[in-house]
């Protein structure tokens, strides 16, 4: 299986990390959130990556060239002109094989996630052209919990909610193709119109994800890093490029 990774963005709320590098190229401990990203798919052996591109595209290039320092093969699909993640999706799915079930992720998040399982739960449903992961909504405010005279019990930080988020993570049969928009976002295209033809699958897991588009989720990020030894050494190590 190979790999598109959505590596386009500005990171306009990263700033200003992001005033000379694609949001994806922020340094977390010297390495960039794209370098981890390629390092999880490797576990599964996914190694076959081309990185979506537009802003700042020749600083991904120069970090990754042909992907051979990094154990992968790295190719480039570079936007002249902004296409929006889904137009990304289309015009990157031309360097691979149509016939070809593909990995497609977003270029700014960290998870754990057991890849293997997410292709299992895909492939085995015969129904479906289209899997999106999904993980835990967890609120970015406290709960403030009342009873019925209007006295304050209690407050819990940060609560889960009963209810899913898009993780930004796909795998995609050739089929999807046929979905995909020449410029917009495939999330607000493609993806309901697969739902109403009943050929998308969420894939719930509650592995480790995170997103990382603010300061905020930065500093969350490294805060989380505390308890994985993968990249325990990024605490309190931020940098700005």
């Amino acid at each position: 299986m190979k790999a598109i990774i959505l590596a386009g963005g500005k990171g306009e709320r990263l700033r200003p990390f992001t005033d000379n590098y694609p949001k994806g190229m922020v340094k977390i401990n010297g390495k960039p959130i794209l370098e981890y990203e390629t390092q999880w798919l490797k576990q599964y052996g996914i190694t076959e990556i081309i990185f979506a591109c537009g802003y700042k595209h020749e600083k991904i290039k120069e970090h990754f060239g042909d992907g051979t320092k990094f154990g992968i093969c790295a190719q480039y699909s570079i936007e002249d002109e902004p296409l929006g993640r889904g137009g990304a999706v289309k015009k990157a799915w031309e360097l691979i094989d149509s016939k070809e079930t593909i990995l497609v992720m977003n270029g700014d998040i960290y998870t754990d996630l057991n890849l293997n399982d997410l292709i299992q739960a895909h492939m085995k449903r015969k129904d479906i052209i289209a899997t999106i992961c999904l993980f835990p909504f967890k609120s970015s405010y406290g709960v403030v919990w009342v009873n019925e005279t209007g006295l304050v019990e209690s407050f819990e930080e940060k609560r889960t909610l009963p209810y899913w988020v898009n993780g930004g993570i796909y795998i995609f049969a050739p089929g999807v193709q046929d979905y995909l928009p020449e410029t917009g976002d495939h999330e607000i295209t493609t993806f309901p119109e697969l739902a109403k033809k009943k050929l998308l699958q969420g894939y719930k897991s509650l592995d480790y994800w995170r997103g990382i588009d603010t300061i905020k989720d930065l500093n969350e990020f490294v805060s989380d890093a505390k308890h994985f030894s993968v990249i325990r050494k990024a605490v309190g190590n931020l940098e700005p490029n």
